[in-house]
């Protein structure tokens, strides 16, 4: 049986893989918790606070520390509420058709009393049963008594003033809360010429069929309640100091409440649902941005730098946030979102900054008690912000990006106020105000605060990188005038690294500006490196293998020392350490292995090593390639594409086989890309020229030169 041994891990290894693993949760966890906080822990409370309800009884007495004026809406409410209530509900002219329909319906009555009466083989007593069950008129054993003795002249006079009582009655309005009133009145209504017994029966017949005719108007009755409300203007409430708010022993109100809380005296009530939800809330938003950074920008995790400025900025708004959004008006609207969706966007790029904004946005609504106004307006002007500001290339990027976002801001606040009825004109425009003022804070507040974090945590963007390209930086000054071959070859080098980039999505400013500074170090000693050799001569001629070798390599190292001198960034010094990664340098050793007869054994490998490390980024791996194919292009001289073609796959091909790019995220699919955009570069810097015939002096511009010449 064969075993297999695993080699043995030191302890700098562990370490650095078990850091790997607890720096990003560590760090994540205690932005997680940060938030918590934020969000959960009550904000501006002192020990001195009191911890009171309405209907508990004061403790003491409770006096006003300062004076102070402000709108109590219990006292507005109530007062609106007043108003209300004393509105009266707004009836309906009489309705003809009732009138009519109740008519109608006595007049059947009338027919079926008639019939009652007529009956021949009825006996009295059945007669007023018949009449007593009678549906729609109550009729009493007395009444239904006289309805059957009445003569029939009688009852033809009672059938006809019960009909114009009836009708009488109902040409005046009657109200439900009235409707007894009325039939009170109707004996009033009924002809004198009616006997008593005659006059009682109308009002018996007709007291059924009164019935109100006037409705309540419901939508009419609203307005003018409305009305009535919004005529209450707001009512303020002032104390003096020392004035006292409750007496001791006093039961505690709902305004006495309000007061209390004007004062900033009751410290704030935290229910278990209302944290619970913030924390889930954090969680949630937590977890979303883990799922992107993992799918979209897993190097993220492997930088604290980057996630503790994340953290840091991340709480510092959401902090802000905290005391600037919750019972506030104007403030909300304020709130710089822009500021934070372009400090990500310069670190951490655009789409970045773009989940984000909308998470923080989403905490903010939680924040704002859910209102969907402020939410939208948060993210809209955040997401606006990140997309304008783009690679910020230009210092006015930064204040169009503003500017974006204060425009997108206004147009938020009309979408939403100018549907509310609650909103007035001046309401509208001071809002309108404040994101342009939110607009300029954001641009200014991100130049001042990146200009602090950037430094801290050695973040580069666009505008800076492009600052350090510039030709009259001192360092390159120094290159160029100590080792212009190695410029000119920086040169080229960058121009391949910068198609290359763009081909594949990378960063194309920082691959450019990383090629021309990753040579400086040969301007130190520019006479070992052929680029810089006028004559014939080389020095290494003279060297052993292995002190040329370190003569090379040297570079790297002169390069850094010379970026820390110059306080290059550490984006600029990672292309200058990695671009040869820990390749050998293959003429020396070759030199050295021929000296002794082929013997790998007896030559030290580790002597013609580059120090490293690997290229860990697109860019950097794309400036190693680039630097390659530049070199050996220059040395091999290619004459055709095919030439070229093989000069590119030679380099890529030894780059990969000696698992130079295993450490950065760069595919297989973008090498592609990256090997045709060289070529096609390459193919413009050794292209074809036509061979000029050479040119016969003039006659006369020879003998001016032989005139010379004596």
């Amino acid at each position: 049986m064969t075993v297999t041994l695993r080699p043995r891990v030191s302890f700098r290894e562990f370490a650095a893989r078990a850091w790997q693993i607890i720096a990003p949760l560590t760090i994540n966890g205690l932005i997680i918790a940060g938030a918590t906080l934020v969000l959960v822990v009550p904000l501006g409370s002192s020990p001195n606070m009191l911890a009171l309800r309405a209907g508990d009884v004061a403790p003491a007495d409770i006096t006003a520390p300062h004076s102070i004026t402000y709108i109590s809406k219990i006292q507005t409410d109530a007062a609106r509420a007043a108003a209300i209530a004393n509105t009266s509900e707004v009836f309906d002219p009489p309705d003809s058709r009732i009138t009519r329909q109740q008519i109608a319906r006595a007049r059947q009555t009338l027919d079926y009393i008639s019939s009652v009466r007529a009956d021949e083989f009825a006996k009295p007593q059945q007669k007023i049963n018949d009449l007593a069950a009678l549906a729609d008129a109550a009729v009493s054993p007395v009444i239904a008594n006289a309805l059957i003795t009445l003569s029939d002249s009688e009852w033809t006079a009672v059938q006809n003033e019960t009909a114009s009582v009836i009708e009488r009655a109902l040409s005046s309005q009657i109200r439900a809360d009235r409707i007894q009133e009325t039939k009170n009145r109707l004996p009033a209504l009924v002809s004198v010429n009616l006997t008593e017994a005659q006059a009682e029966v109308v009002t018996a017949l007709a007291t059924a069929y009164i019935i109100p005719n006037s409705l309540v108007n419901q939508s009419a009755t609203k307005a003018a309640r409305d009305t009535a409300r919004d005529a209450v203007t707001p009512i303020s409430q002032s104390f003096v100091k020392e004035q006292i708010i409750v007496n001791r022993g006093r039961i505690i109100t709902e305004a006495d409440i309000e007061a209390l809380n004007a004062f900033n005296l009751l410290r704030p009530e935290q229910r278990w649902q209302t944290v619970a939800s913030n924390l889930l809330a954090v969680l949630i938003s937590a977890a979303l941005f883990g799922v992107y950074m993992i799918r979209f920008n897993a190097a993220y995790f492997t930088s604290a730098r980057l996630m503790i400025y994340f953290g840091l900025i991340f709480i510092l708004f959401l902090l802000a946030a905290r005391f600037m959004v919750p019972g506030r008006t104007v403030l909300p609207f304020l709130f710089p979102s822009a500021a934070f969706a372009m400090l990500v966007a310069v670190a951490l790029g655009t789409n970045v900054a773009v989940i984000t904004s909308v998470i923080m946005a989403a905490l903010v609504g939680v924040l704002a008690d859910g209102r969907l106004d402020v939410t939208i307006y948060v993210a809209m002007g955040g997401i606006v912000a990140a997309l304008m500001l783009g690679k910020a290339e230009r210092l006015n990027a930064f204040f169009w990006a503003g500017l974006a976002a204060a425009a997108a801001n206004s147009g938020i606040i009309l979408v939403f106020r100018l549907v509310d009825q609650n909103s007035d004109a001046f309401g509208i425009a001071t809002l309108l105000a404040a994101s342009l003022i939110n607009g300029a804070i954001s641009a200014s507040a991100t130049l001042v605060l990146f200009f602090l974090l950037g430094n801290i945590f050695d973040i580069t963007t666009s505008l800076q990188l492009i600052e350090l390209a510039r030709p009259n930086h001192p360092l390159l000054q120094f290159m160029l005038r100590q080792a212009p071959g190695t410029y000119q070859h920086s040169l080229q080098v960058a121009n391949l690294a910068e198609q290359a980039a763009e081909r594949i999505g990378a960063n194309t400013t920082l691959v450019r500006v990383g090629a021309l500074f990753h040579d400086v170090g040969k301007s130190a000693y520019p006479e070992y490196f052929i680029e810089n050799q006028i004559t014939k001569e080389n020095p290494h001629d003279a060297f052993p293998p292995d002190v040329s070798a370190e003569h090379i390599i040297n570079h790297v190292r002169d390069g850094m020392k010379m970026a820390a001198k110059h306080r290059l960034p550490s984006v600029i010094r990672a292309c200058i350490a990695e671009h040869h990664g820990d390749s050998i340098t293959y003429f020396q050793y070759q030199r050295a292995l021929k000296m002794v007869n082929g013997d790998e054994t007896k030559v030290a490998k580790e002597k013609f090593r580059y120090p490293g490390p690997k290229p860990r980024s697109k860019e950097t791996a794309l400036l190693m390639l680039a630097d390659g194919c530049e070199a050996k292009s220059r040395s091999d001289l290619p004459r055709n594409v095919e030439d070229i073609e093989k000069i590119v796959k030679f380099v890529f091909d030894l780059r990969l086989s000696t698992s130079q790019l295993d450490e950065c995220n760069i595919t297989m699919h973008e090498l592609r890309l990256a090997q045709i955009s060289f070529v096609e570069t390459l193919k413009g810097f050794f292209h074809a020229r036509l061979k000029y015939p050479e040119e016969i002096m003039p006659p006369q511009v020879k003998e001016e030169d032989a005139g010379r010449s004596r």
